[in-house]
């Protein structure tokens, strides 16, 4: 059974009934008590009333309840009263029930005050947070703490939250801003690059953070650069290297091409192109050259300009006169060649001693002599042809007829020989090894024989040779890699050093040796480098070769010849350097139209020339007005552009001016006022008058006002009037904790619309959370926190099945109930001993008369199916489980319990009743009364049936 108290009501059984006495019970009662029937009907009692204690007949006195410790919980007072008590609160509490006073019986008790359900306690922007027994203020994200620091009091301090607000946007380098913004937290502006100028990389975006600043946008804007002039076929480019805007290339053809069509200039465009020309480089082609009599040519079949073709003689005939050269001209011809060929022709041909010949007579070119020698002689050696050759005479015929000798007797390898001179028979050569050789093996001498040849020699001779030539200091080597004698080696010196003194060469010897090489090396020094007049040079003190001197032009002065670095050579010499400072000269600045300059005449370097729009005009530009003359000689550029004035910025209602430039004006709604529809740009336009904004601004009205929580898991809020015509978008996001339970989190977030004054919304929230809940209206923006902590719902009563037993030990079971407060609950195994009448307060802290708590068991201890045994003597959380006395009847009562703080929750079964040996008692008595008034009846019936027998019948 379920509930805040059971009363029990148990009789008692009696097998004789007492003989009622006739007595008035209830004249003989307390004053301060009450007479109430008994339960079993025999009669009347008296009961001292409650808040009394005693008899209820001779006495019933105050029972002073604040003498039993904390009766009223804690942050609470106790007032005694003549038969009862109250509670009262200590500051910065109440009771739970909204009352001044409670009485704890009723599960009232003393809770901390939300100070941050009071609206506005913190102020705009701020967040309570609620402590025990006190609070404190934050300010949200998008307002800042004005007069103290974080966290305040806004009864204690001065300090308040304050809207951010990041003021006008940052300047970014030729970049303006090209959307509407706000100032307020988290409004954004981008940014577009000006005319000239394109994005190359970064975010355009800046944003207005927590802190009152802007961000900074990364972009970066680039002037726009055409790159170099794209080629054009067969032609030569004239540019000055610029790539910038307007920048000019002219193209001519190169020699050898005519020019086709017109338009020879390019120019690059603010889209960074170069605009197209329309001309074309034509190649100029000679037909093919001439043919000259009796001639060739040498003519690779270029028709080109400057192609060339030389002309020869054929075969047989002669250059007699003229030129033999024709070249391709510009005007497409071919220059005249006058090449004159005559015939060849030979004379006689020449006799040679000893010899005979065969010939025809033919003296033209190619015509042939064959000579052969006379009888008695052999051909020695020499060529038997001649030919008629072509410079008119006859090629030389060599033959040779002698008498028959030995031939020149043989070369050996690497050998010299002695002899003298004779081919005849027996004349012999000696052999012996050239210089750089030694004999080896083999035979020296070799004699002419009886058939002409020479008797084979065999000397052998080997090659003397040198080890690797000797390394010099700082020196390098000229060497072929020979090793032989004779072999030499040129010694030079490295670069960056000089030959002082000594011997450069080294030879190898016959002693298989190199000669001594002497060469001593220095390394070169070039000394100080020269200067330059208004300029500095860069140098690191060094004057070895290779060292580099910069050098720079002084500021106002730059570099007219494009060199600037000098180097130390190996001479010992410092390269000649064509440097020259010029001092920076601009000349005049150029005109704007509607502009006035104001310059003071200079043209050097760092001289600034400042345009402003004249009388009646006004700049429609943000860039730079000034004009400031550059180390290239040139003043910068200037986008300065005036046109006619549109007058003073337009007002608008309840609005104030955020930026304007002349021509743009941005319009914000001024302090407690926001804007409704419309634009809030005004703009100048080409006639001169002002595109008013349309922005309407209206007075802010806070669309969440007085958020409260009712029912524990409901909220209810005020709007503003003016949001009943229409339906209003709302978020409310909650997030739920339990300090007894860490990794519990309840994240909910649910949207909805309404256009009630009084919006009022029922959340699914966990019991026993402390919950903080955020509504947000999506149109205004407007938010409201509110803090809920729910209540410890009634446990779950466990599946028990009720039984009554005779055992004083009996075992009883129960089926638990899973929840997600386990943690904080408990059951309590309870023992009521039977009595006249019983009354037990489920909810009741207290023990009344007969009440024995057995165990205590903790439900997350526990598993699905528990069985308990009564009276086993062990001990259950703080209780021992004592045995129970056979001679009384009791009930166990399963209370489940759960606890919080302050917060307690309960329910309660009877589980079992347990009869004792004087219930057995009774009914043996009654069962032995019942018999013997059995058979009392039947001795009697069976002795009036004998007796009505034995009666003689008339």
């Amino acid at each position: 059974m379920k509930g805040t108290a059971l009363l029990l009501l148990t009789a008692t059984f009696s097998v004789i009934s007492d003989v009622a006495v006739g007595v008035d019970v209830c004249a003989s009662c307390h004053p301060n008590a009450t007479c109430d029937d008994k339960t079993d009907g025999s009669g009347k009692v008296c009961n001292c009333m409650y808040g009394f204690v005693g008899n209820g007949r001779t006495y019933c006195q105050d029972k002073d309840e604040c003498q039993l410790g904390q009766i009223c919980g804690d942050h609470s007072r106790c007032h005694n009263t003549y038969g009862s008590y109250f509670c009262t609160c200590v500051s910065g509490y109440s009771p739970n029930n909204n009352l001044a006073v409670f009485i704890p019986n009723d599960g009232s008790y003393c809770h901390d005050v939300d100070e941050c359900t009071v609206e506005g306690v913190c102020g705009e922007g701020g967040v309570c947070i609620n402590t025990d027994g006190d609070f404190y203020c934050m300010c949200t994200t998008g307002y800042t703490v004005q007069n103290g620091s974080e966290p305040f009091h806004p009864h204690t301090h001065s300090a308040f939250c304050g809207m951010v607000d990041c003021g006008p946007p940052p300047t970014v380098p030729h970049a303006v801003p090209f959307s509407p913004f706000l100032t307020r937290y988290g409004s954004t502006v981008q940014y577009t690059c000006t005319e000239g100028f394109t994005r190359t990389r970064g975010s355009i975006t800046s944003i207005c953070g927590p802190d009152g600043r802007w961000s900074f946008p990364s972009m970066h804007c680039e002037e726009v650069r055409c790159g170099p002039p794209p080629p054009l076929l067969y032609s030569v480019v004239l540019w000055n290297g610029s790539t910038k805007v307007d920048s000019k290339v002219l193209y001519e053809c190169k020699a050898g091409y005519r020019t086709v069509g017109t338009g020879s200039v390019s120019k690059c465009n603010s889209h960074g192109h170069w605009t197209g020309t329309g001309i074309a480089c034509k190649e100029i082609r000679c037909s093919e050259p001439p043919v000259l009599p009796h001639t060739g040519r040498v003519w690779d079949g270029g028709l080109r300009v400057n192609s060339s073709v030389l002309y020869y003689c054929k075969e047989g005939f002669y250059a007699a006169e003229g030129e033999n050269k024709s070249v391709c001209s510009l005007n497409g011809s071919w220059s005249r060649a006058s090449l004159l060929c005559r015939e060849i022709r030979c004379s006689e041909p020449p006799v040679l001693p000893h010899t005979g010949r065969v010939w025809d007579g033919s003296v033209r070119v190619n015509s042939s002599v064959l000579y052969y020698c006379k009888e008695g002689f052999y051909a020695a050696e020499g060529e038997n042809k001649s030919v008629c050759s072509l410079n008119g005479s006859w090629s030389r015929a060599s033959l040779l007829c002698r008498e028959i000798r030995c031939s020149e007797p043989p070369v050996l390898p690497h050998t010299g020989r002695v002899w003298d001179g004779s081919v005849r028979v027996n004349s012999s050569v000696l052999y012996y090894c050239k210089e750089g050789f030694y004999a080896a093996e083999g035979e020296n001498k070799s004699v002419c024989s009886l058939n002409g040849s020479w008797s084979r020699a065999s000397l052998l001779c080997r090659e003397i040779r040198c080890s690797e030539p000797p390394v010099l200091p700082h020196t390098g080597q000229v060497w072929d890699g020979g090793l032989r004698v004779n072999s030499s080696v040129l010694y030079y010196c490295k670069e960056g050093f000089y030959a002082a003194e000594g011997e450069n060469k080294s030879v190898c010897s016959l002693n298989g040796s190199w000669s001594r090489a002497s060469l001593l090396c220095r390394e070169v020094k070039c000394g100080i480098p020269p200067s330059f007049p208004n300029a500095v040079m860069l140098w690191n003190r060094v004057s070895n070769v290779g060292t580099v001197v910069r050098y720079q032009c002084v500021e106002g002065f730059y570099n007219s010849r494009h060199e600037d670095v000098c180097v130390c050579t190996s001479r010992g010499t410092w390269s000649l350097l064509h440097f020259h400072c010029q001092e920076v000269n601009c000349n005049e600045p150029r005109s704007l139209p509607h502009t006035r300059l104001v310059w003071n005449g200079s043209s050097t370097l760092g001289s600034v020339a400042l345009y402003e729009c004249e009388a009646g005009y006004w700049s429609v530009s943000t860039t730079q007005s000034v004009s400031v003359c550059g180390s290239d000689s040139r003043w910068s550029s200037v986008q300065l552009h005036c046109e006619v004035s549109c007058g003073p910025i337009p007002t608008l209602h309840n609005a104030e001016v955020l930026w304007e430039n002349g021509t743009v004006a941005i319009h914000r709604c001024v302090e407690g006022y926001y804007r409704r529809t419309g634009t809030d740009v005004s703009v100048c336009d080409t006639t001169g008058t002002w595109q008013v904004a349309t922005m309407h601004c209206r007075e802010v009205k806070f669309s969440i006002q007085s958020l409260t929580v009712c029912k524990e898991k409901c909220l209810r809020w005020r709007t503003a009037a003016e949001n009943q015509v229409y339906k209003q978008i709302y978020t409310v996001v909650f997030i739920g904790v339990r300090a007894f339970d860490p990794l519990f989190s309840d994240r909910q977030k649910k949207v909805f619309t309404s256009s009630a004054l009084h919006p009022f919304v029922c959340l699914n929230l966990q019991p026993i959370t402390n919950y903080t809940i955020t509504v947000t209206a999506v149109e205004t923006g407007d938010t409201a926190i509110v803090t809920a902590n729910t209540s410890i719902a009634a446990p779950p009563t466990p599946e028990v099945g009720y039984s009554e037993v005779d055992s004083h030990r009996p075992t009883l079971h129960l089926r638990r109930a899973t929840s997600s407060l386990d943690p904080i609950c408990v059951y309590q195994v309870i023992v009521l001993a039977v009595a006249d009448v019983l009354v037990f307060d489920c909810g009741s802290s207290q023990s009344c008369d007969g009440e024995n708590m057995a165990a205590q068991l903790k439900l997350c201890e526990l598993g699905m199916e528990v069985n308990f045994t009564l009276g086993n003597r062990k001990q259950y959380g703080p209780f021992h489980n004592n045995p129970l006395d056979n001679r009384r009847d009791y009930f166990i009562i399963l209370r489940t319990v759960c606890t919080w703080g302050q917060a307690r929750t309960h329910s309660c079964v009877i589980w079992a009743k347990v009869r004792g040996a004087y219930y057995a008692t009774r009914i043996s008595a009654l069962v032995t009364f019942g018999f013997i008034c059995a058979l009392g009846f039947f001795s009697v019936t069976v002795y009036f049936c004998c007796w009505f027998w034995k009666v003689p019948r008339l």
